[in-house]
């Protein structure tokens, strides 16, 4: 088993903009990861707190994390820390190196984890 980091940045609180960025980011942690919702094991979504219109967790559920167990948590209020960010850890079942696994950072979230190239 291995887990799976990724995080993208939201321009507003909205929620359409929610279920767009939330399925771009897993779109993009399957893709690059070659695994499938077969794969995983269990989702855990964080959201900084000035995000207020919906869970990441029914943005998943639409892009079919449908019998994925999904949990959603806020995420800790530190000073001059990126605004209206969704950070995700996927526990997936994978006989892949950790070296290979694909971390995902999107829409201005890169500057969480400039070691990792997304």
């Amino acid at each position: 088993m291995r887990a799976i980091r990724g995080a993208v940045c939201l321009e507003r609180d909205d929620a359409g903009e929610m279920i767009e960025a939330v399925g771009e980011m897993l779109t993009a942690i399957l893709d690059r990861n070659q695994i499938t919702t077969d794969d995983i094991v269990s989702v855990l979504f964080t959201c900084t707190p000035d995000i207020h219109s919906g869970f990441p967790a029914a943005a998943a559920r639409q892009f079919g994390f449908s019998e994925v167990p999904l949990m959603c948590a806020q995420e800790i209020d530190v000073e001059g820390a990126l605004q209206r960010t969704v950070r995700v850890m996927l526990h997936v079942n994978t006989d892949r190196p950790r070296a290979e696994i694909k971390h995902v950072y999107l829409r201005g979230a890169e500057v969480l984890r400039p070691d990792v190239q997304s």
